[in-house]
């Protein structure tokens, strides 16, 4: 009896587990798809409108999706409560926090804390303002490595491995400035790990250029700082300072 009512609770027919269908049902939301209706879940996770019914009814009622008023399920608070315990989060935007801060007082532009996740950038924490360049990254959100200024710092210190992945596909075009030729992305990654900072020219969304630098701990790259500007003109004066807070950072993570 007690096996029986193990394999129940473990599985829901046909020899998946409810684990694989919950994880299903999450895995369906992305940046491209916010917010779903439950026939749109159940075909984005391969299940049937009934199973999606209830595993979507409980997930809302423990709070990890969120039902709108115009019918669409959205990724709940409670998910984005234990996201905030990943310590790549917890430790790295702790740590950030004060001199995101700072570079934004002294600057006024929107600044970026990013890591890599695979060949994509994950921004794990962003401080703007009334006067900053808008932009469309929001913190959770992953954008591609080639087209952000963050990105391409992470994407120039990252294993050799990840950089032929990334050049080996086709890569995205956003605006007319996306650099797209891989020999051409390749050496302005060359040159990105000689100066120290990477730079992008409307190259994810037409008037906003941006900056970034490393945040290195034990020479291995962990971070990327970015800010986002209208132009390039202030680089000259603007990278020694993100060097500063980079390196900041860098010193209170550091063990010991």
């Amino acid at each position: 009896m007690a096996v029986a009512a193990g394999s129940r609770r473990a599985h829901d027919g046909g020899g998946v587990s409810v684990t694989s269908r919950v994880l299903g049902i999450l895995g369906s939301f992305d940046d491209q798809h916010r917010g779903l209706t439950l026939t749109e879940i159940a075909a984005r996770a391969g299940l049937t409108l009934p199973t999606a019914h209830r595993l979507v009814g409980e997930l809302a009622a423990w709070g990890a999706l969120r039902r709108t008023s115009l019918g669409q399920y959205v990724i709940g608070r409670r998910l984005w409560d234990l996201g905030l315990l990943a310590p790549v989060q917890t430790g790295l935007r702790e740590t950030a926090a004060p001199f995101l801060q700072d570079l934004y007082g002294a600057t006024l532009a929107t600044v970026h804390l990013a890591v890599r996740d695979g060949t994509q950038v994950l921004y794990l924490d962003r401080v703007s303002g009334h006067a900053s360049v808008p932009v469309i990254s929001r913190v959770g959100a992953r954008l591609p490595l080639h087209s952000t200024g963050v990105g391409k710092v992470l994407l120039a210190h990252a294993p050799a491995e990840v950089r032929a992945a990334v050049l080996g596909e086709p890569l995205q075009r956003f605006t007319a400035y996306t650099i797209i030729q891989p020999d051409r992305l390749e050496s302005q990654l060359r040159r990105v790990r000689q100066d120290g900072y990477a730079t992008t020219a409307e190259e994810m969304t037409l008037g906003a250029c941006s900056i970034a630098v490393p945040i290195s701990v034990a020479a291995r790259t962990v971070a990327a700082l970015g800010i986002v500007v209208p132009d390039l003109r202030g680089r000259p004066r603007l990278v020694p300072a993100m060097h500063v807070a980079a390196q900041g950072i860098a010193r209170s993570l550091a063990p010991g």
